[in-house]
This record gives structure tokens, sequence and C-alpha cells, in this order.
């Protein structure tokens, strides 16, 4: 097993994947909710947003499974309020928004960086690699699959009836993503979005 290319996969994951979880906080504080600031989580520290098992463990059972090809993982969810937000339908999309799009505008941010790079250097490949993991991160956050935020999304353009039945699979979310991992179908999902968006910004890799 490659041990450095785990402890950089395992790096670059950390610093996306606290960016998302910050924004989440960062936004929530913004709409009225101040658990996570009280909580220790508004910050940009990553081990305040570690999970031992979607952290730690996730990614290293996929780096070790896919021969290291693919390192993936969560961190520990940012609490939320929802009674403490000044509009809860519409603040929860916003907060549930704002994880995915925080992946995408800091992979853009790194996109532009690289230009002025020589894309042969070790620096310019940390850069795309960590440019292409928050996409990756962003558009899977993006699915509709609750807990996701994608699913944040939906249940606040939804009736509340509706809502309310579509935020009881949250339970079941983790297996129906480990259902379609297995099925190939998550691959069918977002890979087409990653490829697109990496490409559009120029950090294919």
């Amino acid at each position: 097993m490659n041990i450095l290319g785990l402890l950089i996969s395992f790096g670059l994951l950390l610093i996306a994947m606290t960016f998302h979880e910050f924004s989440h906080g960062w936004t929530a504080y913004k709409l009225g909710d101040t658990t996570a600031a009280r909580q220790g989580r508004l910050t940009l520290n990553p081990l305040a947003h570690i999970d031992p098992v979607g952290t730690v463990l996730l990614p290293i059972l996929l780096f070790i499974t896919t021969n290291g090809q693919f390192v993936f993982g969560a961190a520990k969810p940012v609490p939320i309020n929802y009674y403490a937000l000044r509009n809860p339908r519409r603040d929860m999309l916003l907060i549930g928004l704002a994880g995915p799009l925080s992946n995408i505008i800091l992979a853009a941010l790194l996109s532009l960086i690289l230009k002025g790079l020589n894309s042969a250097s070790l620096a310019a490949e940390l850069i795309r690699n960590l440019a292409f993991i928050n996409i990756i991160l962003g558009i899977f956050n993006l699915l509709p699959i609750p807990p996701l935020d994608g699913s944040r999304v939906v249940a606040g353009l939804l009736p509340d009836s509706l809502a309310q039945a579509y935020n009881s699979l949250e339970p079941y979310g983790f297996i129906i993503i480990i259902g379609l991992m297995a099925l190939g179908i998550l691959n069918i999902l977002i890979w087409p979005a990653i490829i697109l968006t990496a490409k559009a910004l120029g950090i294919y890799v």
C-alpha cells in the first residue's frame, strides 16, 4: 500500500471537507443559528470536523479496496438548530446549498492559481488534485438523497407534507447510497457532472 499516497489524499480530502462544513456553519450563523459557533465548529481547524468513521476509517478502506484510485469520506456534520433560524424552510435550503457551492467556488479559485504554475510541477499536481476532490465532494453532496445536502434543497422546495415524508427516508440514506455505489449507478449519476465541471475549470485529471 502506498502510505504516502494515502496521507496526501487524506490531507487534501480533509481540507475540502473542512471548508464544506465551515460553510454550512457560517451560513447558519448568518441566518440566526449560533449552535455551530457555540460548539466550536465555526472554524477552519480540521480537527473540529473529524468523524472517526466517515473521516478516517472510510477513506482508508476505500484507498485499500481501490488500490489507491479513490479516496472519499465524510466529516462530522455541523449541528443546526432548525428552530433558531429566521425562516427555517428557506434557510435550511440555503444552508444545504452552502457546502457544495463552497467546494465548487474553492475549485474555481484553485483553477485560477493553476494558471500561474508550471503544470508539471508538484505544486500544480497537488492543487489540481485538491480542486478535483472539491468538485467530487460538492457534486456528490448535491444528490437528493437524505441526509446529503441536495435533500435539504429538495425538502425546502416541497410542500410541508411531502417534505416530511421525504425527510423520513434519512435513516436509510446511507444504505441507499451504498446500494447505488455497489450497483455502479452512483458513478452514472455523478461522474458526467464531475468531469464536465472539471473540464470547464481546466483541471481535469
